[in-house]
């Protein structure tokens, strides 16, 4: 047995012919032996087509699985080259959990309905443990269809555990029902009650304030059902084959599927898929093909950087600018082992440095060496790409895995002729627009071989083309080698003032720490000092200036930086004002801890007005989210200042879910057509930064009524908060989001386009005769700004709130003010003209408008149901019901099943009587007492009452 990283590429085939394939890559992390690596996986994979197939009406099905093999395997004559495959691009990732948080299977999705997900997760243990049959279906084959829904779909689950029931009426009566799809699915509500090695259940009772079951209550199935929807609820049960649809689907259900697709069932937003329109079903009860599976081997890491120095290049001081930025990824970015290469281009194309590897600091310096330093000629694009062709096969005879970053401020209007030739050459292409005359295709060679995609403008107080160079780092996903930017500021300084700050560096980080200072006028550096954590002082003296970057002065810190509060004070003694920089990157302080990371994003790359885009930040320590962050998003156009937003993690606007570590945020303000920039910068203060737990998980099912008899599961691992507490304390970081082009937008200016936003989060109870409503309030554009008022309207159907909101009662809003985005909204009123009485559901959403009299989407609707539980009669005896598990530790479950255990048919009234008369004798007791004690106060003086 040994270590192994393995990485698994599906490709999901469509059945329509002249489409590409999609490509879904995942990652295996195991302690297994080599012969065993593969199996689990491909049987789930082969078993999960078939059912697929079936789910979808027989129009989808996985046909080829590629593997990666790690580069430190001896290879082998089957092995063929990787190409775009990586693991930063991973849509199912199998690897351990940081921290105890369960074996979950989960989605992590960022977007609304419809919107693709990021990735499934399933842990090695998933996949291995037998156990988990029961739970959630053999061997994780349905399990992956219920996470491929959530990734490729964009569909939501269709039970919630922070609201597991509702009060439904059928046929006049009113009961507490399940939060479940379909509705048809039958079994028992019950409480398990366990003490060590065993469990005992009895009927859930009713909850005086909620009006629901209580606490701790678990809606338990029948095994054998009739039902044959849904995967997006419990798609354990054996009769579970179908995605519910328009004549299944549980509308009233408070769950997430009906909150984020506007009450559509998943079958309905399935079927308005892309993959969908373009499909047709075959008349087959099979794939019409098995699923293959084929080997592919990572190799070394190579790199050409190939770089404009077109006469253009000379102006705005962007060849120094361009020095900078790659100098920082040659000595900090870029891994070490790893092969680079440098091409300038022109009018022609030239080999400035030869691929070599890094295996030194001195190769590093050596390839600086062959940074260019001046500018002149034209654009000749192509004959850049083609020349860094040439680099890379000086190591590979094939290009497949290699990476070109290709930098331009400039058009070429032959690039077009070497398209079709570059996609499929096999590597991938980074691109780096400087500038607003770059070529606008430019783009197209990231989109058709999966590079990264960034633009910097001639601001240089904005740092753009530093960040896009160390933004480019490996897509191993061997975190601990890649580098992590906790800083990158820069500001125009006045002469002989300074510019000071505060940079933390956290325990999870240290390693390989450089502190850079950049400056655009003098050839001398500013007055630097850096203090550390504890006092000690480094002053301009102990950075180094290169004689052949001298607006550059670097620090590196020896061993593993000190943790805390890092101080810096930078002061201008030029003669004139210019533009100071600080930059900090770092590495992983230990193979053992995963460092805090953050992904930054867009939600598309090209963005037609007036439709919003939607800034996303993902703040994460291994799979684990950090919540309670401050995250602040910068976003940059070639015209006009910068635009920053905060982006939140509260579960409304463009935020879809409460403390799941993605920090998100609408962006509207489109100042004009072309590229802009993101950057967005995180920090974390102490006692208010710890790790959450993913939503979008499959249901972990409690257990089962088998023949009438209810057998429990082991109880679902459960942790404290203290199992996940960050031990963090304060954290630094900065992330680039990449560029995204925006079109069409008016050139006279933009008028008030965007509503506000709807409302997710609309909640509402019954207290006393009063209904009291409360939500997250919309902005006056989505989730900027403040609404002008509130349209509230109320029925007793929820029919009529759904698909005729206008005509529904309106609700005397004119005392309600709204409050500023994202401020919680209260109100409470007496609804008229409806009898309130027991069984009395009332339904209520909500509208916000703008001053330019906008409206936004109607709300969530919730009810208010009036409803008094019956009397619960007490049992005689306790009921007898089988026994579980004890509770797993983490990682595992046990193998067997304890026999049943039977109570001892203690009669329970007898039991009540003597508690009761116990009680009203301690009452008795206590109130003698107290009127002992209040006549002996009343004799004291009153300075010495308490």
């Amino acid at each position: 047995s040994f270590y192994a990283v393995t990485y698994l590429v599906l490709l999901y085939v469509p059945l329509f012919p002249g489409k590409a394939k999609l490509l879904i890559a995942s990652t295996i992390q195991f302690l297994i032996n080599k012969s065993f690596l593969f199996f689990p996986y491909q049987a789930m994979v082969k078993e999960a087509s078939t059912y697929l197939f079936n789910a979808t009406k027989q129009r989808f099905f996985f046909k080829a699985v590629k593997i990666l093999i790690p580069l430190h395997w001896l290879p082998k004559p089957e092995y063929l080259s990787v190409k775009t495959e990586s693991y930063d691009k991973a849509d199912v990732i199998v690897a351990n959990p940081y921290l105890k948080h369960g074996d979950d299977p989960y989605t992590l999705q960022y977007g609304g309905c419809g919107e693709k997900g990021r990735y499934i997760h399933f842990t090695p243990n998933f996949l291995l443990n037998d156990t988990f049959h029961n739970i959630y279906g053999s061997r994780g084959t349905k399990v992956f269809v219920h996470e491929w829904a959530h990734l490729r779909w964009g569909v939501f689950d269709e039970y919630n555990n922070d609201a597991p029931f509702y009060v439904s009426v059928n046929s006049g009566n009113a009961n507490v029902e399940a939060t479940r799809c379909s509705a048809d699915v039958t079994g028992k509500y019950i409480v398990p009650s366990c003490m060590g090695n065993s469990c005992m259940t009895r009927e859930c009772k009713y909850d005086q304030q909620t009006k629901l079951y209580e606490a701790g209550c678990k809606f338990v199935p029948e095994k054998t059902q009739n039902v044959p929807a849904s995967i997006m609820y419990m798609q354990s049960l054996p009769s579970v084959v179908e995605f519910c649809d328009q004549s299944t689907h549980n509308e009233k259900a408070t769950n997430m599927q009906n909150k984020m697709c506007n009450y559509k069932s998943t079958w309905e937003v399935i079927m308005n898929s892309p993959d969908f329109t373009n499909t047709s079903s075959i008349n087959s009860t099979s794939p019409p093909f098995e699923t293959t599976f084929s080997l592919l081997q990572t190799k070394d890491r190579a790199v050409c950087l190939v770089l404009d120095v077109s006469g253009s290049m000379d102006g705005y001081n962007r060849i120094n600018r361009l020095y900078q930025a790659a100098e920082i990824f040659l000595l900090q970015i870029i891994e070490m082992g790893s092969w680079v290469g440098i091409v300038t281009f022109q009018s022609t194309a030239q080999i400035t440095c030869n691929l070599r590897q890094i295996v030194s600091e001195n190769v590093r310096q050596d390839l600086i060496k062959c940074l260019p330093t001046s500018a002149g000629g034209g654009t000749k694009i192509c004959e850049g790409v083609y020349k860094g062709f040439e680099v890379i096969k000086q190591k590979y005879s094939n290009l497949d895995g290699s990476e070109i970053v290709l930098l331009t401020d400039g058009e070429d209007r032959t690039m077009s002729n070497c398209l079709t030739d570059v996609k499929n050459k096999g590597s991938i292409i980074h691109t780096i627009t400087l500038g607003p005359s770059a070529a606008p295709e430019l783009e197209q060679f990231s989109d058709m071989t999966g590079g990264l995609k960034f633009h910097a403008t001639d601001k240089v107080d904005s740092n753009g083309l530093i960040d896009a160079f160390s933004g480019i780092s490996s897509g191993s996903g061997n975190i601990s080698e890649q580098p992590i930017q906790l800083e990158s500021t820069a500001q125009s300084v006045a002469v002989k003032q300074w510019m000071n700050g505060t940079v933390t560096v956290d325990s999870t980080v240290g390693k390989d720490t450089f502190f850079v200072v950049t400056w655009d006028r003098s050839t001398s550096p500013p007055d630097i000092l850096l203090k550390d954590p504890k006092g000690k002082e480094y002053r301009t003296s102990n950075f180094t200036v290169s004689n052949l970057n001298l607006q550059t002065a670097r620090l590196n810190i020896a061993g593993t930086a000190e943790v805390g509060n890092w101080l810096y004070w930078i002061q201008n003694n030029h003669t004139e004002s210019q533009v100071i920089s600080m930059i900090v990157t770092s590495r992983a302080a230990s193979l053992a801890v995963p460092p805090v990371t953050v992904k930054a994003h867009m939600n598309k790359d090209t963005n037609n007005f007036p439709n919003p885009m939607v800034i996303y930040a993902e703040v994460s320590q291994g799979f684990l989210p950090v919540l309670g962050a401050t995250v602040m998003a910068t976003i940059e156009q070639e015209t006009g200042s910068a635009v920053e937003l905060k982006l939140l993690d509260d579960g409304s606007g463009a935020d879809i879910t409460k403390n799941d570590g993605i920090y998100s945020k609408y962006f509207t303000s489109f100042k004009g057509n072309g590229r802009y920039n993101l950057k967005v910068h995180i920090q974390g203060r102490n006692q208010t930064v710890r790790l959450g737990r993913r939503q979008s998980r499959a249901l972990y099912v409690p257990g089962y009524i088998e023949n009438g008899e209810i057998k429990m599961n082991a109880p679902r691992p459960e942790v404290s908060d203290d199992e996940i507490q960050a031990k963090l304390g304060s954290f630094n970081r900065v992330a680039t989001g990449g560029s995204f082009v925006v079109k069409n937008v008016p050139s006279g200016g933009i008028t008030d386009v965007f509503p506000p936003c709807k409302i997710t989060d609309l909640e509402a109870q019954f207290e006393e005769d009063k209904i009291h409503l409360s939500w997250t309030a919309p902005g006056n554009d989505l989730d900027v700004g403040q609404a002008d008022r509130y349209i509230i309207k109320v029925s007793e159907s929820f029919l009529d709130l759904r698909n005729t909101f206008e005509n529904a009662t309106s609700v005397n809003t004119s005392s309600l003010v709204p409050k500023p985005a994202g401020t919680k909204e209260s109100f409470q009123f007496k609804p008229e003209n409806v009898t309130i009485e027991n069984g009395t559901i009332i339904y209520f959403a909500v509208r916000a408008i703008d001053n330019a009299s906008l409206t936004s989407e109607v709300s969530n609707i919730v009810q208010a149901a009036l409803f008094v539980p019956p009397k619960e009669s007490l049992p005689d005896t306790l009921p007898t019901e089988v026994i579980t598990n004890s509770v797993p530790t983490q990682g595992s479950l046990p193998d067997t099943l304890p026999t049943d255990v039977i109570n001892d048919g203690v009669n329970v009234s007898i039991i009540v009587l003597i508690v009761t008369g116990s009680v009203i004798a301690v009452l008795i007791a206590v109130s003698i007492t107290v009127c002992i004690l209040h006549k002996k106060n009343r004799k004291v003086g009153p300075e010495l009452r308490m």
